[in-house]
């Protein structure tokens, strides 16, 4: 009873984090850390137990699913040459490197320990750093990258420190196994996503040809679909967290949408935000929630000279030590860039030295940082406590905050004035999409129109139709011209028919409830035309947003 309470309060807190984030001028992942912090600390002791393994099966594959499924499939591969060198060989950079360092800053942790904390502090979360500046400052290739990066290098952290943490548990460690495994996990995870994939598709198509069965089931099915392809590949020695990653990525140009209702697409279509929301706050809150217990107790490796400062000085010391030694990859990165593409004689598209800084910056760890810490093992083998545990605990969280807190003052600083004004590359490309959509609709409604009258048809009532429907098609057009004056003309027309059109739709609600009220209706017929109401209303206030 106690864990379900706290799991309400939880998510209670993750729902008024998403308001109170409009009113303070702070990042919502600190915003959920400072609120998971005044949850449990006036709770001396308060302390969370997580089962490892259960926490990277409930948090990792929606994560990581959701994350890919809405990554910009065409921009990563595009961009996929920094992506892959971001995502694969900073990594191993990272481990080598933030290993060696960890360790001779703090000798108590052994070297494996230290591999096995800079393997699971390798990943970024883009999604953090959206939170922290607005995309529309950051340049759009410097984003995508960002956004690629930090899907693929959650997979290759997180295989890497499974590998660090099975070394430490067996006390042996063999390069060209590794190798070999990491290959395997590799291949077979991509391998078992699809198949995941496949199989998820073939059960819809099945559903679809029996008919008559809930959106709901279908749904749920996209929801246990990552966590099918995390468990299998699991389960036959891979890496579950490349599954996920992998079923994502292809979902989207998979065509596995046409196997669902109209009921289940709404649903899917806001079902990975809100996802993606919770278990993000989770993970924040949570992380929150374990931070007095985590400060109350600093481990005394990090303060026998200076109670206070020292474990201040070494959680900075060490988010300085990963900024810069992203700064120097992507520093040498270009260097090779610009060579290459001198040697090709192609022309290169090297960073700035602002741009280099505000990516090294905007490397912020997150939410899968802090769930890869907490799988840590409790006990090795023997019984015995995993070597460093809560040192390494610490300095994860300590590493998440200060990286967060760093990019939030320095990153809109740095990024101002990166992106020249004018009009943004996806808008654009969207206006020329729906021109080229209402054309097409304009043509198929004129042939329909000009076909011959059916048996019983009322004359002219199809002519007069397709005028009616045309005519919006028309506006569309219109208001997407390249002419500034017949663009804004059609803009206000478009602009006073959203706002009728929602006076109307807030009439038909409180018609509706009031009915309702004088018992003209009942319950059933009620919530049946407030949904359909609604969906108007979403998909008018959401052609507003975008104009």
């Amino acid at each position: 009873m106690h864990v379900a309470v706290f799991i309400l309060v939880v998510l209670v807190f993750v729902a008024v984090s998403g308001a109170l984030v409009r009113l303070v001028r702070v990042p919502l992942p600190v915003l959920q850390i400072a609120m998971g912090a005044a949850l449990a600390w006036p709770v001396r002791g308060m302390h969370v137990e997580i089962d490892p393994e259960l926490f990277l099966l409930v948090f990792i594959p929606p994560l990581l699913f959701g994350d890919a499924y809405g990554a910009p499939k065409r921009e990563l591969v595009a961009l996929r040459e920094p992506i892959l060198d971001l995502a694969i060989g900073l990594v191993f950079f990272t481990i080598v490197g933030f290993g060696y360092a960890l360790h001779w800053l703090v000798p108590s942790i052994p070297l494996v320990v230290a591999f096995a904390l800079a393997a699971v502090l390798s990943p970024t979360d883009a999604v953090a750093v959206s939170s922290i500046v607005d995309r529309n400052v950051v340049p759009a290739r410097l984003m995508h990258i960002l956004e690629g990066e930090s899907l693929l290098n959650d997979a290759s952290g997180l295989v890497m420190f499974r590998f660090a943490v099975a070394a430490v548990l067996t006390g042996s460690f063999s390069f060209a196994a590794a190798s070999l495994s990491f290959l395997y996990a590799v291949a077979a995870g991509i391998l078992t996503g699809a198949v995941a994939l496949f199989v998820a598709a073939k059960v819809l198509q099945l559903l679809n040809r029996i008919g008559g069965v809930p959106g709901e089931a279908q749904v749920l099915v996209m929801i246990l679909l990552p966590f099918v392809a995390y468990l299998g590949a699991e389960h036959v020695g891979a890496s579950g967290i490349l599954a996920a990653v992998t079923a994502g990525l292809l979902t989207g140009g998979s065509g596995i949408f046409r196997f669902l209702g109209v009921s289940a697409r709404i649903q899917i279509m806001s079902l990975w935000t809100t996802l993606s929301f919770v278990f993000n706050g989770t993970l924040f809150i949570l992380l929150g929630v374990q931070l007095p217990d985590i400060i109350r107790n600093v481990p005394p490796e990090l303060s026998s000279r200076l109670p206070v400062i020292e474990p201040i000085l070494t959680v900075l010391a060490l988010t300085l030590c990963l900024i810069a030694l992203r700064f120097l990859w992507i520093w040498v990165g270009d260097i090779a860039t610009r060579i290459s593409a001198r040697l090709r004689k192609h022309k290169a598209e090297p960073f700035g030295l602002r741009v280099r800084l505000a990516g090294s910056v905007a490397g912020v760890r997150g939410a899968i940082t802090l769930a890869g810490i907490l799988s840590l093992p409790l006990a090795m083998p023997d019984g015995s406590p995993f070597p460093a545990r809560d040192v390494v605990i610490f300095l994860a969280a300590g590493v998440i905050i200060c990286s967060l807190v760093i990019a939030s003052l320095a990153l809109p600083r740095i990024a101002r004035g990166l992106v020249e004004p004018g009009e943004d590359a996806g808008a654009a490309e969207e206006r020329l999409a729906r021109v080229g959509a209402a054309k097409a609709a304009i043509a198929r409604i004129e042939s329909i129109a000009g076909a011959d009258a059916g048996d019983g048809e009322v004359p002219g009532a199809r002519l007069a139709a397709a005028d009616s429907i045309v005519a919006g098609y028309r506006r569309r057009i219109a208001a997407s011209d390249e002419a500034d004056e017949g663009r804004a003309e059609a803009r206000e027309a478009g602009r006073l028919e959203l706002e009728l059109r929602l006076a109307g739709i807030e009439a038909e609600r409180t018609a509706v409830r009031a009915m309702f009220r004088r018992r003209e209706i009942n319950d059933h017929t009620m919530q049946a035309l407030l949904t359909e109401i609604t969906l108007s209303e979403a998909l008018l206030k959401g052609r507003r947003a975008r104009k």
